[in-house]
């Protein structure tokens, strides 16, 4: 999908969502227009590298690591599978990495050179998100939660719900004035009705979490 035809999607989507659900609706009509912006030029392994240095980390904090990590392999911008295997655990933990992390982060080159984890984002265009989610949660760190937050805001994929996230069942709870906290289970359920634009849905479900 091109940026302009994705940004065609996500207008439908809220027109579509609004007429679905009219809670869901009434916000986005108070806030206004869906600001999803996938990375169109990142590929799957910068993504799962960046997802990973960012995981449970305050956004400064993660880029400064980030920063700090990318001066590790001066002038090639983001480092190669092989130059990521062949640095040592001294190097990457100097940087502000924990060993689980750098770990990881080893685990994602080692699958990129083994071909699990794409180096160009074409190789996964014509798969489906349940086969991009099985396919790179066989890598150690990469989890479900992490392949969704890949195919929303990387591959731009719309109809993705995650609903493992906590600011989205936030979101949720906040928007329907519930009592009692939406399981996992029952959100998937519910979201059955903003099909095929749920990437988006839980797009307004972060905003309605964040107040």
């Amino acid at each position: 999908m091109t940026p302009a035809a994705y940004r065609a999607a996500v207008a439908a989507a809220e027109q579509s969502l609004a007429v679905a659900d009219p809670r869901l609706g009434a916000f986005i009509g108070q806030h206004g227009g869906c600001g999803l912006a996938p990375e169109w030029r990142r590929t799957p392994y910068d993504a799962l590298l960046r997802a990973i240095m960012f995981q449970q980390l305050h956004g400064k904090a993660a880029q400064a690591i980030l920063e700090r990590f990318l001066a590790l392999f001066p002038g090639s911008g983001f480092p190669s599978p092989e130059a990521l295997l062949a640095i040592d655990d001294a190097a990457l933990r100097g940087v502000g990495l924990s060993r689980q992390k750098a770990s990881y982060l080893r685990a994602i080159a080692a699958a990129a050179v083994e071909g699990i984890v794409p180096l160009k984002r074409q190789a996964l265009a014509r798969t489906s998100d349940a086969a991009v989610i099985e396919r790179l949660t066989q890598v150690k760190g990469v989890g479900r939660w992490t392949a969704e937050m890949l195919l929303i805001f990387t591959l731009g994929r719309l109809d993705v719900l995650p609903v493992d996230d906590y600011g989205v069942r936030c979101g949720f709870d906040r928007l329907m004035r519930r009592r009692v906290p939406v399981t996992p289970r029952q959100l998937a359920q519910i979201g059955a009705r903003w099909a095929p634009y749920r990437s988006v849905a839980a797009w307004y479900l972060w905003r309605v979490a964040d107040g």
